[in-house]
């Protein structure tokens, strides 16, 4: 089964994740995508070391995709939204072993944003 992918869209029309990807260098920019589209083609039987869920009954839902290329590591957030869509909210290049907690904060506000837009529609 294929699965959708979505960008998360702001309210004013920008596209986090979108700036995100076209901030990479190409070569990490090239194995982000690669990650996508093995999110594409297995949706949630897609397991680390390419996924992971993010801890906390308050994160509930939203994952992020592990990307590694030489040194450089970075991550892009998704949550499902009704069916076979994953949308993707941000993404950002990480420099700890932690995922900071403002990322993950900004992960729930894009989720909860989208939500309730589109229960709105």
């Amino acid at each position: 089964m294929a699965y959708d992918v979505e960008f998360y869209q702001e309210e004013n029309g920008e596209v986090p994740v979108r700036d995100f990807l076209e901030s990479l260098p190409p070569k990490l920019r090239a194995k982000t995508f690669r990650e996508i589209e093995l999110l594409k083609d297995h949706g949630p039987d897609l397991r680390e070391p390419h996924t992971k869920s993010i801890k906390g009954k308050e994160n509930k839902g939203i994952y992020e995709l592990r990307v590694k290329f030489s040194t450089d590591i970075s991550r892009v957030f998704y949550f499902s939204y009704i069916g076979s869509t994953f949308v993707l909210p941000h993404g950002f290049v990480k420099k700890t072993n932690k995922t900071p907690p403002r990322e993950i904060e900004r992960a729930r506000k894009y989720k909860e944003d989208y939500e309730r837009r589109c229960s709105d529609e």
